[in-house]
């Protein structure tokens, strides 16, 4: 196991002595120094050449300028997880990084085999989780998700395990209310995520984890009459009363890109005066984007438009997303050698300002 977290020391020594990205390409926020691009490791097969491909473009990233790290346990079947892993420690053990410099998150929730056992998703499941006690009689919602304790402190081990970290910086609850609120009330659910709140403070005390958070689909960029609306005020009211004001609800991750555009624009929060985005400036809570490529959708000819004298979509589309206020980071998936070099050669170009962003964005309205 390898042993720390990120720290404001840590990561302020490695964004300084990158050289080739542009001066504001890091920002702070509590107090860590994280870059305005992440990397990303949802999509590819549960095999070995995608492990080897994810484990490289980790490699090339952090060695050059990237120092936030996104997975979940059931990306490609746990193999994610440990493609972060293997990364992680080539790069500390040849002194290229160093554990304090880099932001590691994942996530825990959804029903997950193991991509590196041979039997199949449900016989697995039944090895796995049913028949040792893991997972009892409908604690599985909507067929993929589970958010009890025992389940949650059960695929915190593994992903420890799989990541090789005693302490991981960030873990979000996964698609709770996606997963959730097709089949239990919302009093109901309200009170599984206080339990999942009080497992994530105990688990903050004992030193597994620095921080916890939601990472979400819907629930967040939808109108407040939506069955799977959530209110970032009352989550974080949760947070408050179950561990105090110096709680580890500091994040979200949500869908966000020039066409998911709802963070930005839909006002959906405290009595529909602000959007997504306002209200977590004024909570203090980061904001991740997930999807800033729409998975490829939005690198397709002449579906982008053109600005800022850049001649490659996926530059646009990065570039909107991490420039805009109340995000620390878009999530971009990136396996090949191209791909990951396409996306490092744009850490040279500067980061909008608020001012230079909000023309940006009437000039696209207009």
């Amino acid at each position: 196991m390898i042993s720390g977290f990120a720290t404001p020391e840590g990561t302020a020594g490695f964004a300084k002595r990158q050289s080739k990205v542009s001066k504001n390409h890091f920002r702070q926020f509590i107090g860590l120094m994280l870059s305005s691009v992440g990397i990303g490791t949802y999509l590819g097969n549960p095999d070995n050449a995608t492990d080897n491909m994810v484990s490289d473009a980790i490699k090339t990233s952090v060695k050059s300028g990237i120092n936030v790290i996104d997975t979940a346990i059931n990306y490609r079947a746990q193999k994610a997880e440990r493609s972060v892993g293997k990364a992680i420690a080539e790069l500390i053990q040849s002194g290229e990084a160093k554990r304090d410099e880099i932001f590691i998150s994942t996530k825990n929730g959804y029903v997950t085999n193991d991509g590196d056992i041979n039997e199949d998703f449900w016989t697995n499941i039944q090895n796995t989780l049913v028949k040792p006690g893991v997972i009892k009689s409908g604690d599985i919602s909507s067929g993929y998700h589970c958010m009890t304790v025992p389940y949650l402190q059960d695929q915190l081990n593994r992903s420890m395990k799989n990541i090789g970290l005693d302490c991981i910086d960030l873990m979000y609850i996964h698609n709770a209310a996606e997963g959730q609120l097709q089949d239990i009330s919302k009093e109901e659910f309200t009170k599984k995520l206080e339990d999942v709140f009080e497992f994530y403070e105990n688990q903050r005390k004992n030193g597994s984890i620095r921080y916890y958070g939601m990472a979400t689909w819907e629930c967040f960029r939808v109108p407040d009459n939506h069955p799977q609306y959530l209110s970032i005020f009352d989550i974080t009211k949760i947070a408050k009363q179950v561990g105090g004001q110096d709680n580890g609800f500091r994040f979200i991750q949500l869908p966000y890109n020039m066409y998911l555009d709802q963070a930005l624009i839909l006002k959906n929060q405290n009595s529909n005066q602000h959007t997504i985005l306002e209200s977590c400036i004024q909570l203090g809570i980061g904001v991740f984007a997930s999807v800033p490529l729409m998975q490829a959708k939005l690198l397709a000819p002449n579906v982008l438009p053109e600005f800022g004298n850049m001649s490659k979509a996926s530059h646009r589309a990065m570039q909107f997303v991490r420039s805009t206020p109340g995000i620390i980071s878009p999530l971009v998936g990136q396996k090949s050698r191209e791909h990951v070099q396409e996306n490092l050669d744009f850490m040279a170009t500067p980061v909008l300002s608020e001012t230079e962003f909000s023309d940006l964005v009437k000039k696209l309205s207009s």
